[in-house]
C-alpha cells in the first residue's frame, strides 16, 4: 500500500527544515525531499550568524523566537548553537550615534544590550584594531551557529526525534499537483510522493517547479563573495562581529534610527558600498574567520549571468577594510567562495498559496539563518488552519 503523510516538504535547506520541525511538533508525520545528496545551497554557504537585532518588526519577533528554539534544541542534541552574542563596532561618530538610537529602540522591547566604551571593547576583544573602534554595542542572548555543520545535525536530530519523519536526498521534483484531495508530487526519476498538503522551500532552484510562476515573481538573486582564513584559536574576536559597514546597511537601522537618512557616506565607503560590501566576522570553532561580504544582483530569470567566478578585486576590497578593523593578518586564507540566494526587492518572503493544498514559501534573502525557525513556526499554523 502506498504511504500517505500529512505533509511533504520540497527542499532541504533551513527553511524548509523548520517547516518540517514545527509540523512534526505539531504531530503530522512529514516527508522532506531534498535534489542534491544534501543541503548545498544558501544554509551553508553563510557566515551562521543569528542576529536578531538586525532584523525590523515582525522579523526581529520571528528571529527572538528562533533564538530560543536554537537553545532549546542544542540543550537536547548538539547542532554546533553557541551563545558568544553579537557586537556591532562603530568607526567615526555617525556610526556611534546610531548604536545609541538602536540601543534605544530594544531597550524599549526589553532586548537586553549594552554600551561599550571603546576601552571596554578592546579589553574584552583585544583583536580589534583601536584606531577603527569608537564605540560597540553588545547583545549577549545572541548566538551563532556552524552553517556546514548546523543543517546536517539538525535533520539527523529530527530523524532520531520523531518517528514520522523522513527525508530523502538526491530527489529532484518536478511536479506537485492536486489529484482528488491528495497532492500527488513526483521526482525526475519517476518516483510518486502523496500526501495531504505540500510546502515548496525551494532556495534558488526554480527552473524544476512552477517555473513560470518563479519568472514572473519578482525575485532577484543575490550573489556573495566570502572567505574563510587559516585556523587561528590563538586570535580573541568571538561572537557575531559587525562592522560600521553594517549599520549603514542593515535594516533594523533604517528602520528604527532617526538618523539613518541623514548620515553622510564617509568617502572610503563609497567604492564598499558599490559592491554591496559590509564586513562581518564569524569565528568557527576550529578558530579560522569567515570574513565577508559583497553582494551582486540579477533577475530570477537572469540568474546564470552572475557566473561562477570570484572577483579577486572585491576580495581585496573586503581584506583591505577587514585590516583596517583587526590587528591579525586576515590575508592568510585557506578558502574563498560564493553564496547565493534568493529575495524579493519589496517583500520580505515570497508566499505564493496555489490552493490550501499547495503552499510556496521561499525567497528569505539573508534572513534565512536567523529568522527562518521563528518563521516557519507561525506559518505551520496558518497552512494547518486551511
Amino acid at each position: 500500500m502506498k504511504q500517505k503523510y500529512d505533509l511533504i516538504i520540497i527542499g532541504g535547506g533551513i527553511l524548509g527544515t523548520f517547516h518540517a520541525y514545527h509540523a512534526l511538533k505539531e504531530n503530522k508525520s512529514v516527508l522532506q525531499l531534498e535534489k542534491d545528496n544534501y543541503a548545498v545551497g544558501s544554509t551553508v554557504r553563510n557566515f551562521g550568524q543569528v542576529v536578531p537585532s538586525g532584523m525590523e518588526d515582525k522579523w526581529f519577533e520571528y528571529g527572538r523566537t528562533a533564538t530560543n528554539i536554537y537553545k532549546e534544541i542544542q540543550a537536547d542534541f548538539d547542532i554546533s548553537v553557541r551563545q558568544n552574542g553579537s557586537l556591532y563596532l562603530a568607526s567615526d561618530d555617525d556610526e556611534v550615534q546610531l548604536l545609541h538610537e538602536l540601543k534605544k529602540h530594544y531597550d524599549g522591547l526589553d532586548y537586553d544590550s549594552s554600551m561599550l566604551s571603546k576601552e571596554s571593547t578592546l579589553a574584552k576583544h583585544p583583536a580589534l584594531n583601536g584606531q577603527y573602534v569608537k564605540e560597540a554595542l553588545f547583545f549577549p542572548q545572541e548566538v551563532s551557529v556552524e552553517p556546514d555543520l548546523m543543517i546536517h545535525r539538525l535533520q539527523r536530530y529530527m530523524s532520531e526525534k520523531f518517528s514520522q519523519y523522513a527525508i530523502i536526498y538526491n530527489t529532484p521534483i518536478v511536479s506537485s499537483e492536486i489529484v482528488g484531495n491528495e497532492v500527488h508530487t513526483q521526482s525526475t526519476k519517476g518516483e510518486q510522493f502523496f500526501s495531504d498538503k505540500v510546502i515548496v522551500c525551494n532556495g534558488y532552484e526554480f527552473k524544476l517547479l512552477f517555473p513560470d510562476l518563479f519568472l514572473s515573481s519578482g525575485i532577484v538573486i543575490s550573489k556573495l563573495q566570502m572567505m574563510r582564513t587559516v585556523p587561528m584559536p590563538e586570535v580573541n574576536l568571538e561572537g557575531n562581529i559587525l562592522t560600521g559597514l553594517t549599520t549603514r546597511r542593515y535594516e533594523s537601522f533604517e528602520h528604527h534610527c532617526p538618523s539613518f537618512n541623514n548620515i553622510s557616506t564617509p568617502a572610503h565607503y563609497e567604492e564598499l558600498k558599490k559592491w554591496g560590501i559590509h564586513i562581518l566576522f564569524k569565528k568557527a570553532v576550529d578558530g579560522s574567520f569567515i570574513i565577508g561580504d559583497s553582494h551582486e544582483y540579477a533577475n530570477v530569470d537572469q540568474f546564470d549571468d552572475l557566473g561562477f567566478n570570484l572577483k579577486q578585486f572585491v576580495n581585496e576590497l573586503m581584506l583591505t577594510e577587514a585590516q583596517r578593523i583587526v590587528n591579525f593578518d586576515v590575508r592568510k586564507i585557506q578558502h574563498y567562495w560564493a553564496g547565493f540566494y534568493p529575495q524579493h526587492p519589496t517583500k520580505h518572503i515570497v508566499e505564493y498559496d496555489i490552493d490550501n493544498r499547495i503552499h510556496i514559501r521561499t525567497a528569505i534573502g539573508g534572513k534565512g539563518m536567523t529568522a527562518s525557525a521563528g518563521y516557519a513556526a507561525e506559518s505551520i499554523q496558518k497552512i494547518f488552519r486551511n
